[in-house]
């Protein structure tokens, strides 16, 4: 970890500069990340209704599991992707590697959009359509990292957390935006339409938003905290090796995945994805009702993102995402059994052409709403800190790929494939919960590891090593 008693390095001219073109730094960087977000989500926000497309099942639930383990691989790739993109931040410039994960996230969604489903390719769709989101994971693993680095090394010490959250609302800003363009999408046209060709307008819409984006991004110039280190020749030669390559390394690296990362991931993955599973899958709302319920719930949600990120300034980081963890495993049994009454029973509708649809027809949508947005700032908790924690934990000239990795294991593995395992451990078990307690363990496991092992960092001043 780095020093916590390190004397803070008077201003220079390049901190100065910094400090005085934030709110255009996070502008930039939070445009390029909520695009990346929305095209990596549309896949997960679409789950329930174009799975048959390319896994078609007469049984609905291992249709579903099919698609859920084709989302997950996304995430699988995510690590391989911190490392790749990481070493390529650390070595050329974060500038540079996030403006490769842009164009390859972008083309790899439009191409989804374009994709022959299993009815006319056969075997190779689902194949394509795995192939393409190894692509997006692997963007995905190198973009976070880059945008979390260059706001933070332009924000002060003593607001680093306050700053850093605006890119923590990202993830969720995307999500909110892909489902507001799912639904915009869907009211537009019939649901018969929807199932056969306008599911594909979402991820076709990715190519404007990436022009944009693109545009936006090649105007910004390196962090200047990189540039010193550049121009003075600190810069690593290997990153990798640097990394990882002793046991010092990969203790601090295990610490901050189990301790930090992990919990942080599974508390968002349920508060935001499983919710949104739960609802369609197992409680039968509806795709235009669950997804109207879960955005509301991310935009209520949101600006807490922010509220956790400038109190961890004042109290510190590792409170703030212990608490959460805490919070999150001792409700969650309780939301979603609230939820399960909240939605009411489901009734078996049959339409024109005699397929039976489970649907709840008389869902509290208030209560469901709210139940979400519990959810939600549980994830605001532990995730609006946990950026400023990150490159406060590791030294500049290796700090991409650092914290790019056991960010991207924990999100990427223990995260991604939550929504796989907690379907997949209901299903086998015909409990509704059950899937709850895997994400109740690993954020327990967390509190434990991250309390007793893991230092505060919010006193690190990250200049000091440009000044050395």
């Amino acid at each position: 970890m780095a020093s916590l008693t390190e004397p803070h390095p008077s201003p220079s001219a390049a901190e100065s500069e910094a400090h005085g073109r934030i709110w255009g730094v996070i502008a930039a960087s939070s445009t390029g990340t909520i695009i990346e977000w929305y095209d990596f989500y549309i896949f997960g926000s679409l789950a329930s209704t174009i799975s048959q497309v390319f896994y078609p099942e007469t049984n609905a639930t291992i249709s579903l599991l099919k698609w859920l383990a084709t989302f997950a691989v996304g995430f699988a790739v995510r690590p391989f992707g911190a490392l790749v993109f990481g070493r390529v931040g650390d070595m050329v410039g974060r500038k540079y590697a996030f403006m490769l994960t842009l164009l390859i996230m972008g083309g790899s969604t439009a191409a989804i959009g374009l994709l022959p489903g299993y009815g006319r390719i056969g075997i190779l769709a689902p194949i394509l359509l795995v192939t393409l989101r190894l692509l997006q994971g692997l963007a995905l693993g190198g973009e976070y990292g880059g945008a979390a680095v260059y706001v933070a090394e332009h924000s002060p010490d003593a607001k680093r957390g306050y700053y850093t959250s605006f890119i923590q609302t990202t993830a969720t800003l995307g999500l909110f935006m892909s489902l507001l363009v799912i639904l915009a999408v869907k009211g537009s046209m019939s649901g018969d339409d929807f199932a056969r060709w306008g599911w594909r307008v979402p991820f076709l819409i990715s190519t404007i938003l990436v022009v944009v984006s693109f545009w936006i991004r090649v105007r910004m110039r390196e962090s200047p905290l990189f540039q010193r280190l550049k121009d003075e020749g600190k810069t690593s030669t290997a990153p990798i090796a640097e990394s990882f390559g002793s046991a010092e390394r990969m203790k601090i690296f295990f610490l901050v995945l189990l301790g930090a990362t992990a919990g942080q991931a599974v508390v968002w993955y349920t508060g935001q994805f499983y919710a949104l599973f739960f609802l369609q899958t197992v409680l039968h709302v509806s795709l235009g009702q669950s997804s109207t319920i879960v955005a509301i719930a991310l935009l209520l949600a949101t600006p807490f993102f922010v509220v956790f990120g400038a109190l961890s300034d004042r109290i510190g980081r590792k409170k703030i995402i212990m608490a959460g963890c805490l919070i999150a495993a001792l409700t969650y049994i309780p939301i979603y059994q609230a939820m399960s009454a909240a939605a009411g029973p489901a009734t078996s509708i049959t339409d024109a052409a005699g397929k039976v649809t489970q649907l709840a027809q008389h869902a509290n949508a208030g209560m469901l709403t709210f139940l979400v947005w519990i959810q939600v700032i549980y994830v605001t908790m532990v995730y609006g800190p946990i950026a400023a924690f990150l490159v406060e934990s590791f030294p500049a000239r290796i700090r991409y790929t650092s914290m790019s990795l056991p960010y991207h294991f924990g999100n990427g593995w223990f995260g991604g494939f939550l929504p796989f395992i907690a379907t997949w451990v209901s299903a086998a078990t015909g409990h509704r919960y059950a899937g709850l307690y895997y994400p109740i363990a690993v954020s327990l496991m967390t509190l434990v590891i991250g309390s007793f092992f893991l230092k505060e960092t919010r006193h690190v001043r990250i200049w000091h090593e440009a000044h050395h």
